[in-house]
């Protein structure tokens, strides 16, 4: 899930001081990214055969699907506090305990509310982790000062490429169950080697005591309207990345008629992509700038999604899904950095949160749309948001950040 921080200079004596802290910090952060993203890419290469093993209509998993949404969006207004409480590093250790257990519950589920119960635990998992790391993530690139937050979410997507790879080399093979459980405890596994790091190491001090450059953030309804319109990109884009997560092998196992371990591969095809667009991010923005950025990337990942649902051939919707991982995989950074630029901070929490919104609800609206259309055209919604993210990039390309205090 992307999230950006404006990077901050670190209070002297605090632990952003302390070099090779601040190295473990980051490699045990950065398995925990890794680890989220495996998990999760692990359980949607199996929805498939979850689906056929509840009997549930596409418009019954779409409902089942929203336990995801609903236990992750109520998490997510709670981790904030129970950050402050205990801290970030010891509730992204808790939440990835609970994550990997929980991650063996849908395969033991026989109807689609059985399964929409142990979604919400799921979710309720997976939107912690990911605010808890993050949280963590944003107090340490400040103490290291450095721009370092899209490795962490570059990490995020090579652990779902590689668990959806291991996914589609198991999947006509391996039961759920016994995939699931493998999962339960590597998930496991990675948290004990991991999680002492975190817990023995405080976050960085927050860097209040830093002499404050640059621009105050602007807070009025300008700002405020500008803000909400770079949410709406950010939410445009997320909506295609959780859709092609739920829905995209299923697509080619029954649409395309793909084998198990084919149509798990759509989805470690379209992270594979994301992650090489995320690592090139950097030099690309260098190069075009920002709304350009933008607007290629919506462009690009219109098309591909385009492709990716109407194709008539696995290989062809296979590329199309490539195409749209590498066209979505900055915008929804560009637009959360364009929040900040505008009300910092505060606009930041807004875009963001915005985004995971339409991460979560995506999958479900697919569903509902694939049960009174077809799941092809359900898909092609995806290339709409990602188009209607380019002409909205494009509209706004004056927006700028505040004037100096």
């Amino acid at each position: 899930m992307p999230l950006l921080n404006k990077v901050t200079t670190t209070i002297p004596g605090s632990l952003g001081g302390d070099t090779a802290s601040l190295s473990r910090l980051r490699l045990a952060l950065t398995l925990f990214f890794a680890l989220d993203g495996f998990l999760f890419a692990g359980w949607v290469v199996r929805i498939p055969a979850i689906k056929a093993q509840t009997g549930a209509s596409a418009g019954d998993l779409g409902l089942a699907l929203l336990g995801v949404s609903a236990g992750a969006v109520v998490t997510m207004t709670l981790t904030g506090r129970l950050c402050r409480r205990f801290g970030s590093h010891a509730v992204t250790v808790a939440t990835a305990v609970l994550l990997s257990l929980s991650i063996a519950l849908p395969a033991l589920t026989r109807s689609p509310l059985a399964l929409g119960l142990v979604l919400l635990v799921f979710g309720a998992a997976y939107g912690g982790i990911n605010v808890a790391m993050n949280s963590a993530a944003v107090d340490l690139v400040a103490a290291l000062r450095r721009p370092v937050m899209p490795s962490f979410h570059a990490a995020f997507s090579l652990g779902g490429m590689l668990g959806a790879g291991l996914g589609g080399l198991v999947a006509g093979s391996v039961a759920p169950a016994a995939h699931l459980l493998g999962l339960t405890l590597a998930g496991l596994l990675l948290t004990a080697l991991a999680g002492p790091t975190l817990l023995r190491h405080p976050s960085p001090a927050p860097p209040e005591a830093a002499p404050k450059q640059g621009a105050r953030p602007a807070t009025g309804p300008k700002a405020r309207r500008a803000v909400l319109v770079f949410g709406v990109i950010a939410l445009c884009t997320a909506y295609g990345e959780g859709a092609l997560a739920d829905w995209g092998a299923l697509h080619l196992e029954q649409d395309l008629h793909a084998h198990p371990g084919i149509a798990a591969a759509g989805y470690s095809v379209f992270a594979l992509t994301m992650t090489a667009g995320r690592l090139s991010g950097t030099a690309l923005l260098e190069r075009l700038g920002q709304t350009r950025t933008l607007v290629a990337g919506g462009a690009t990942a219109a098309a591909g999604m385009l492709l990716g649902a109407l194709a008539p051939s696995v290989w062809a919707a296979l590329l199309g899904f490539a195409i749209t991982g590498l066209g979505l995989a900055n915008i929804f950074p560009v637009a959360v950095a364009r929040a900040g630029a505008i009300a910092g901070p505060g606009g930041v929490a807004a875009a963001s949160t915005l985004g995971y919104g339409g991460m979560l609800l995506g999958p479900p609206s697919i569903g509902f749309l694939a049960d009174w259309f077809s799941l092809p055209l359900a898909l092609t919604t995806v290339a709409v948001l990602a188009a209607g993210a380019a002409l909205i990039g494009y509209a706004t390309r004056n927006a700028s950040a505040p004037t100096t205090a």
